[in-house]
């Protein structure tokens, strides 16, 4: 970080840390356990997709990659403009749903694409509610999303999870960056 960065209030990007992912199926194992929550087996990488013929071969190859495994991929696109790489598993391989979108996410940082990803949404479920446990990129770090209508969701139980699985990933601090994602994919 330079001398301008400082004086403008420009902090260095934190850079994506892809291996926490590989974290989360042990996190899962506390949340089950601990609040009855289980993985649905859906799985996204949320990025914002760059102009060019680059980006454009380099999503082919991701196409094709998760496209080898029974075609259980899709893609959207929401209403901001952001892109939903999507993962369906059996709700019991969480292993390979993390391996997955972790090879989805190893490929867009090798291919320099990294700046463009925003998320990392893992479902989770106790049957009567969802979860999306949120990993940012940017920052590095977890937070926990239970939507409980089209745009509510429920703090009591957010804060409730990042209590009983607080110490197996590192959560957000700031709740502020604790961004809602309706109508993400999976949810």
């Amino acid at each position: 970080m330079g001398l301008l960065d400082i004086l403008f209030g420009r902090s260095k990007a934190v850079p994506p840390n892809l291996d926490q992912l590989f974290a989360l199926p042990s996190a899962a194992i506390t949340l089950d356990t601990a609040a009855g929550y289980r993985a649905t087996g859906s799985g996204s990488v949320c990025f914002k997709a760059a102009e060019g013929g680059g980006f454009s071969t380099l999503r082919a190859e991701v196409d094709k990659l998760l496209a080898l495994d029974g075609d259980k991929f899709t893609s959207h696109t929401d209403s901001y403009g952001f892109t939903w790489l999507v993962r369906e598993t059996s709700p019991d391989d969480l292993e390979g749903l993390v391996t997955d979108l972790h090879a989805v996410n190893t490929s867009l940082v090798d291919a320099g694409f990294g700046t463009s990803l925003l998320c990392t949404l893992v479902a989770f479920t106790n049957g009567t509610k969802s979860l999306g446990l949120v990993y940012l990129y940017k920052r590095g770090s977890w937070y926990p999303f239970v939507p409980v209508g089209p745009d509510r969701r429920d703090n009591a139980t957010e804060l409730q999870i990042k209590s009983v699985i607080g110490t197996d990933l590192p959560f957000e601090p700031d709740l502020s960056r604790w961004f809602p994602i309706y109508g993400a994919p999976g949810l």
